[in-house]
């Protein structure tokens, strides 16, 4: 599952220790040194703060006390509640925290041998699709004795306040954390795949089919070891406002818990309301300050729920920042949600999996129209194709697609006033089954998908699509705008994803004795009507075949129609424009395929562009004679191989 870590600014976990050990002397970390520069670029902490190591702070310092637990993280004076949220859904994943924070036997303070602590410890980010092994010494930013940043509610526990450091390392420095994104700190603990959710604008609090549909998502992530959390928007005035829900707005919360609450019998209206409740369990980083509303620690909505189950879903009557929420409740009152989902790539699962495959890619900018990379959106429709191109296909009838475009975290860049994520998305274009060489032009493929354009740091998508060939455009909303991403795109089988690098056919030795291109021809099928029946039933299951200069496209079979939409498209660069190009439909069978029929098309510069209906015919020395049926198409040629 996880691959090997690369040192983060050549910093060896165990070259640093052993070096310190034969010194003697505790490990001073020169790239993120005790000084105001790690601190902050722009506000300083409230106080006067002193750099402690924690057997200053106390007598028995600790990694863990009692193991991880979601509990044991406190947010500090720092709006980093998004990174605290994280961390809290993290520590309900042992697994996952072993690969954050290696070598827990380790890294831990030894009592029976003093002597080999030597303050460094070591923590692994998943940083724009490579892990990093990150180094950190052990002195802390306090004030008055006490830490001021993320801090465990046991005062000798010290894995929060490390792993913090470990990630404003990654961003220069504490203050650079200050606002930001759950789901961008999940991601970077597992490698996750994040997908935002917008509650209010997908009508799931009054829309129950919505609703309904979004909980068995929810509950699905959590249950496959994903990680979920949710905030409510707030304006720059309203952020860490409290509400008279007790909830806040414009704060991160991590989402522990997704079940569904067993109610007592009787106690149910017949009809009216579910047998089993929709519950959502939510943690507020401060580890105070919880919702008041039904459902709430000491409320009396619990007395529906049998002793046996309340003491299963943990129920807890302390202000220690959990608490439980009726789903309805839940999607009424906040307002977004970030799922980031596991995905199961291995070979060696009994659970699904799926095929990944990961790619890198940069918006930049050429004077030259067909260098350029970086077009902005579909509404600039002159420069849109420019952006970087990437094909995929799908091979079975039918696959979920996952869609996943990230681009490089920017927080490293705020102590310089700039840090603001680009807005990105991306769309997604059925095209020729055989296309091998960038989209110039939208003639006849189709646009099956596209994702919102948001300022945040990943985009996701999840789609079904059909058998065919696709071609995924990621690009920034406005043209001339300059980044570097990376696109992850996730199959159940192979797709063979590939950057479309190409204009047109290179020209190469063989050109000069088979011949270079001269004309460019795109065909559309779009379908057939009125074929002969061919099977027993009295139906038919037809396919077409399209053929030009060797080579030749098929479509998948339509079953048990008269009537078939093939919707099939195809590109050729001909060498010989005046060889036609041939439409033929057959039918499948399982002995031998029936042919039903054919067009020959001269498809030159002087034919018609526009839509056709043309009747079938018969091939060989009766090519002349109708076969009953007629298909539908369109064919656009060209002289300019850069024009389609």
């Amino acid at each position: 599952m996880w691959s090997s870590c690369a040192p983060y600014r050549n910093q060896r976990y165990v070259d640093l220790k052993q070096e310190c050990r034969e010194a003697k002397t505790l490990f001073e970390d020169p790239e993120f040194p005790a000084t105001n520069s790690s601190l902050f670029y722009r506000k300083p902490p409230p106080g006067r703060v002193e750099w402690k190591r924690p057997k200053e702070i106390c007598d028995d310092p600790r990694l863990f006390v009692e193991g991880i637990s979601a509990h044991d993280l406190n947010q500090g004076k720092l709006g980093n509640c998004w990174f605290v949220a994280a961390c809290s859904c993290l520590a309900l994943r042992p697994d996952l925290c072993k690969k954050v924070i290696p070598n827990l036997k380790e890294q831990e303070w030894d009592l029976s041998h003093p002597e080999n602590y030597v303050g460094i410890f070591h923590f692994q980010f998943w940083i724009f699709g490579a892990w990093l092994d990150v180094v950190v010494d052990d002195r802390l930013p306090t004030i008055n004795g006490e830490l001021i940043y993320c801090h465990s509610k046991t005062r000798n526990e010290f894995w929060s306040a490390l792993l913090e450091k470990a990630y404003a390392k990654l961003s220069l420095c504490y203050e650079s954390l200050d606002g930001g994104n759950a789901a961008d700190a999940v991601v970077d603990f597992t490698g996750a795949v994040a997908e935002s959710i917008d509650l209010e604008k997908g009508k799931y609090a009054t829309e129950t089919p919505g609703r309904v549909k979004l909980f068995e998502d929810l509950l699905k992530v959590f249950e496959r070891g994903g990680i979920i959390s949710c905030s409510i928007k707030a304006s720059p005035d309203e952020m860490e406002m409290h509400l008279p829900s007790g909830l806040v707005k414009g704060h991160a919360y991590s989402v522990t818990a997704v079940r569904k609450a067993r109610l007592r019998q009787g106690l149910l209206e017949a009809g009216l309301k579910p047998e089993k409740l929709p519950m959502i369990r939510l943690r507020n980083p401060w580890g105070k300050t919880e919702w008041n509303g039904p459902w709430s620690d000491s409320s009396e909505e619990w007395r529906k729920v049998g002793e046996a189950d309340r003491e299963a879903l943990g129920i807890t009557v302390a202000d220690d920042g959990e608490f439980w929420m009726q789903f309805d409740d839940w999607c009424t009152h906040f307002s977004d949600v970030d799922m980031c989902r596991l995905i199961n790539t291995s070979l060696l699962s009994f659970h699904k999996t799926w095929s990944e495959v990961v790619l890198f890619g940069s918006w930049v900018r050429h004077a030259e129209a067909l260098k350029n990379r970086c077009g902005g959106c579909m509404n600039h429709r002159q420069t849109f194709l420019q952006n970087p191109q990437y094909i995929f296909d799908v091979v079975k009838e039918e696959d979920d697609v996952l869609i996943s475009l990230q681009q490089r975290d920017t927080k490293v860049h705020r102590p310089a006033g700039e840090g603001d994520n680009l807005t990105i998305g991306f769309a997604v274009f059925k095209v020729e089954l055989n296309r091998e060489y960038r989209i110039h032009n939208i003639i006849t493929q189709q646009s099956v998908a596209a994702s919102t354009y948001i300022n945040s740091r990943t985009v996701f998508m999840r789609k079904t699509l059909p058998k065919g060939r696709y071609v995924v455009i990621p690009s920034t909303f406005r043209p001339g705008v300059l980044g570097e991403f990376m696109l992850r795109i996730f199959t159940d089988a192979y797709s063979g994803c590939r950057e479309l690098a190409l204009d047109k056919p290179a020209m190469t030795c063989c050109s000069w004795l088979q011949g270079y291109p001269r004309l460019l021809t795109q065909i559309y099928v779009h379908g057939a009507e009125g074929l002969e029946e061919q099977d027993r039933d009295g139906g038919a299951d037809p396919y077409v075949i399209i053929e030009c200069d060797g080579d030749s496209v098929r479509s998948t079979v339509q079953n048990n129609t008269l009537e078939p939409v093939f919707d099939t498209r195809a590109i050729f660069y001909r060498r010989n424009p005046t060889k036609p190009i041939t439409v033929q439909v057959w039918n499948s069978n399982l002995v031998k395929d029936q042919f039903m029929g054919q067009v020959v098309l001269a498809a030159s510069l002087k034919d018609s562009s526009e839509a056709q209906r043309l009747r079938l015919k018969k091939r060989g020395a009766e090519r002349d004679e109708d076969m009953p049926g007629s298909v539908s198409l369109r064919v656009v040629s060209s002289s300019k191989l850069t024009d389609m």
